[in-house]
């Protein structure tokens, strides 16, 4: 199926204006029966026994399709045929549908009119709704040769509910043949055998199609409400293509477009939003610094909130976006959508073979995450991430050098904080709670609540960072002294502190103040352990008097008889009053700590932003974007993948225990501005690993996925309905984090790879599929270790996918020109284990559209047995975009510019070449340039 851009083929939708579509008038209308998410209509096309003009002129032809409202006269394009050349009985292989919204009736008409292209690619029909003149006038390229009209009801209530037309001239005398019209119903069987098939359609690209535009309900009706909440606007075909054996099987394409293209990202700004005013709040706490710190801060602080103030522009400017819920090629470099992927659609294929189970293979489609409106003219994020961090090492002025994994453990260091106090202080309170309501089994619960939070909290600041940062921060109050710059040296030692096995030093970045106590901070954070070990005693000490008392109660009473009230009422009070100072105390202690690590880890993240300003907060920016755009595209695909997925108890199951491989399939050549979104996407894609998934049960209403996090770790929050939700393993209903393990192969393979692989540098994309080939080795060594014994005879018995990680490796190790071996290896691998499947080139159009199509008819080839002598008429078949488009309005996808009269076929196949071999695409090169030579001499 090719790949839209700049608006779906929704026919029936944008046809007809709202008022024309509800304007029929005072008289009724019969209305035909409808299937919900199903067309009202869809019919198929062949003629026989056309006349053509000429003795010896060979027919190429195509039938326009228009529509005659009841109660008007005016005729109205609908859609067209391809063209089917050479046969005087065509078999059209597209079809016309009607889908649900359209205003069809019994009394609606239509009418056929089929034309004789006598060039193929200077054809001007359109697809467009205009009125349609009485006669056709004479028009270039074609000629009509005659009509047909008929009601809706006719075809409906006809036998077989097919129909023969006479078509006639446009003076309606002369007979020039017959076209037959006939009702296809999705989901029939067909009946019969495929062996005439090349008789039938003899010199014709491929078996039948026609075209569909509700979404394919594989698993039943259950979940249709919650895909369609985040699928939009499908497309879809059907095909019927011979198997081996002379069988029919049949394949389902659907095409659809995510509303979370801008959902995504209107979240993950918000967080941003979030993440940096709490942030510049922080550094506005530090307290007071010296002058030399003060004025760092002030101007860290006027950076960080321009910053703010361009995400929430940013943000005002998505939530007014409507219309199309995906972001077309062409508006790739806009400012306000730079955080939305580039053309993000599902491609489904949905196979029902004779003999063999359904199959339902997905691709998440969609164009390379990158910073298109912050250019490529200094590389991408991949090269300008290491300038940075070599810079900021080897500069020390002005400010204390932290490696990138310090940090990083800062920002960590610091959510824990403010996620455990809260926590901390809450279990505190219900401690008390329980002890004014003397409740010993409460008071315990309370406790070990307790006590296992304040243990993380504890366990938090036990790190070799936070005791520097005390000292850097004391040095940077008034009155400290700076006596050393930093040296690269210090960081380094820093960074492989906890690798050393004698005690660390102190950082020699770091200045020394000769007042500091450093055995301070050790006293403040193990008065917190020490507070809550009195805690526990006193809890301890009551519960044991407590059942002393009671065993003393129960033999006074069996002496006396009762027991007085003011002795039983006593332990309540002394109970409260025995643990709140202690609880008292242990909120002191910890108050304390948090005061002096915030401040300290605080003082950390200034470094990072004190140095270079604005470029770290510029490439901070082009990170987020990036990151956004992947996000984006990893949130649709993972929900399509359990909504396909949630009824196999096997998925799941490795779902929990090894997460989901997410595998790129990147097509970028390693040549002039791609270099740098290659750059981008490799980081963003690795970045992916900060994420994790939690399944929540959703309502009815809201099926819409949730962020929360930081930049270092976010948690998506994906809702199934109940029922799906019910199924699920108690560990994910329990809310067990589900991880990805992000993959990327690239391989350029355009005209530009060329280039660069004769003149220019491939190291870039060798060395990015070495490292994620180590990662995908990483994840199968774990899925092997992991998964249950039994699963894991099972599953080698139906995959060697030892022997295909080595071909792959082998590939890689090759340095082979435009290896696309490596390509379908990864996908094979990929689906394999069960995981989600990318595609990704620039924008997500030609090259992409190419490698799927491949893909998919690969697929039927090795999979479900595709007669092979129709592969290359599959393969013709799934890449026509006739049917969707006007021959004169095709749209150069990777240039983004329209050229009239230029047919799809000429620009596809150099494409389709080139994944076959990179001699016929110099010899197509060398040519190219000959007749542009030719052309401006």
């Amino acid at each position: 199926m090719e790949l839209k851009e700049e608006g779906a083929s929704e026919e029936g939708q944008h046809f007809l204006s709202p008022a024309q579509a509800n304007d029929t008038g005072d008289t009724q209308f019969t209305s035909l029966q409808k299937t919900p998410n199903e067309p009202q209509l869809e019919f198929i096309l062949a003629c026989k026994d056309l006349v053509a003009p000429g003795r010896d002129r060979k027919l190429n032809t195509l039938v326009q399709i228009s529509v005659i409202h009841p109660g008007e006269q005016s005729v109205t394009r609908y859609s067209c045929t391809e063209t089917v050349e050479g046969t005087r009985d065509p078999l059209f292989l597209t079809g016309v549908i009607f889908p649900s919204e359209y205003p069809i009736y019994e009394e609606t008409t239509i009418k056929l009119a089929v034309y004789d292209v006598k060039d193929k690619f200077h054809d001007t029909v359109r697809t467009s709704v205009q009125p349609e003149l009485k006669d056709p006038p004479p028009e270039v390229g074609r000629s009509f040769l005659g009509s047909a009209i008929f009601q809706v009801g006719e075809l409906l209530k006809s036998k077989e509910q097919l129909l023969s037309l006479s078509l006639r001239t446009s003076d309606g005398g002369k007979v020039v043949g017959t076209i037959q019209v006939s009702v296809v119903r999705m989901g029939e069987t067909e009946d019969g055998e495929a062996d005439h098939i090349t008789t039938d359609v003899q010199g014709q690209k491929c078996a039948l199609v026609y075209e569909c535009t509700a979404a394919d309900n594989i698993h039943g009706n259950d979940n249709v409400p919650f895909l369609n909440a985040v699928l939009k606007n499908p497309v879809c075909k059907l095909y019927r293509f011979p198997t081996s054996d002379n069988k029919w099987m049949r394949i389902r394409e659907q095409m659809s477009e995510s509303i979370l293209s801008f959902h995504i990202p209107k979240e993950l700004i918000s967080l941003h939003i979030k993440e940096d005013l709490c942030r510049n709040q922080e550094i506005k706490e530090l307290g007071e610094l010296s002058p030399h710190w003060d004025n760092l801060r002030k101007n860290v602080l006027t950076h960080c909130d321009q910053m703010v103030n361009l995400y929430q522009d940013i943000l005002t400017e998505l939530s007014k976006e409507g219309g199309s819920s995906f972001k077309s090629s062409s508006s790739k470099g806009e400012k306000t959508l730079e955080f939305v992927p580039v053309n993000l659609h599902l491609q489904r294929m949905h196979v029902h073979s004779p003999h063999l189970k359904d199959a339902v293979y997905d691709v998440i489609t969609v164009g390379a995450p990158a910073a298109h409106f912050q250019g490529f003219k200094n590389g991408g994020l991949r090269k300008l991430l290491h300038r940075f961090e070599t810079e900021r090492r080897n500069t020390g002025y002005q400010f204390i050098y932290y490696s990138p994994e310090n940090t990083a453990k800062a920002k960590e260091v610091l959510s824990n904080i403010n996620q455990l106090q809260p926590l901390i202080a809450t279990q505190a309170d219900l401690l008390l709670h329980s002890a004014s309501q003397h409740s010993p089994d409460s008071l315990k619960n309370s406790l070990k609540m307790l006590a296992e939070k304040t243990e993380l909290f504890v366990h938090a600041f036990k790190d070799q960072l936070v005791r520097s940062a005390l000292l850097a921060l004391y040095t940077a109050r008034p009155g400290g002294t700076l006596t050393k710059s930093p040296s690269s040296r210090s960081s380094t030692e820093d960074s492989h502190a906890r690798d050393q096995p004698q005690p660390v030093p102190r950082q020699d970045s770091i200045p020394h103040h000769s007042d500091y106590d450093e055995e301070e901070w050790d006293r403040v954070w193990a008065n917190v352990g020490k507070s809550l070990n009195c805690v526990i005693a006193m809890v301890d000490k009551l519960i044991e008097s407590h059942e002393r008392d009671s065993s003393a109660e129960r033999d006074s009473g069996d002496k006396d008889g009762e027991v007085e009230p003011e002795q039983a009422h006593q332990p309540k009070e002394d109970w409260y009053e025995e643990l709140q100072p202690l609880v008292l105390a242990l909120k002191d202690c910890m108050g304390e700590v948090v005061s002096r690590a915030k401040q300290s880890l605080t003082f950390v993240l200034l470094q990072e932003l004190a140095y270079s300003l604005p470029q770290c907060l510029l490439l901070t920016l082009r990170r987020d974007v990036v990151f956004s755009q992947a996000l984006a595209g990893l949130v649709c695909g993972f929900i399509i993948k359990l909504y396909t997925s949630w009824h196999d108890p096997d998925f799941l199951r490795q779902l929990a225990t090894v997460g989901l491989v997410v595998q790129y399939e990147g097509l970028l050549s390693t040549y002039s501005d791609e270099v740098g979104m290659l750059e981008d996407m490799a980081v963003g894609i690795s970045d992916l690993k900060k994420v994790a998934f939690k399944i929540v049960e959703g309502e009815s209403n809201d099926v819409l996925p949730v962020i929360t996090g930081r930049r270092e770790h976010y948690v998506v929050e994906v809702k199934l309905p109940a029922p799906m939700f019910e199924s699920l393993p108690l560990p994910i209903k329990e809310g067990q984090l589900l991880h990805v393990h992000p993959v990327l192969f690239n391989v350029g393979i355009n005209e530009q790879q060329t280039l660069a692989e004769r003149f220019g540098d491939v190291s870039l994309q060798e060395s990015i599929n070495q490292e994620n080939f180590e990662l995908l080795k990483e994840y199968y060594s774990i899925f092997m270790e992991k998964m249950p014994p039994d699963y894991i005879s099972h599953f080698q018995e139906h995959n060697d996918l030892k022997g295909l990680l080595e071909n792959l490796h082998q590939n890689i190790q090759a340095k082979k020109r435009k290896n696309v071996e490596i390509m379908w290896l990864a996908a094979t691998i990929c689906r394999k284990l069960n995981g989600i499947r990318f595609t990704c080139c620039k924008s997500a159009k030609d090259r992409t559209s190419m490698s799927v199509t491949l893909e998919q008819c690969s697929i039927l080839r090795d999979e479900h047995h595709l007669h092979k002598d129709f592969f290359i008429r599959a393969l013709d078949c799934m890449r026509s975009r006739q049917a969707q488009e006007a021959l004169n309005e095709s749209d150069d996808p990777e240039t983004g510019c329209l050229t009239d009269n230029k047919p799809t076929s000429r620009h596809f196949y150099p494409v389709a070449l080139l994944l076959v071999s990179s001699h016929l695409l110099v010899v197509w090169l060398i040519l190219s340039l000959a007749l542009l030579l030719a052309k401006y001499q």
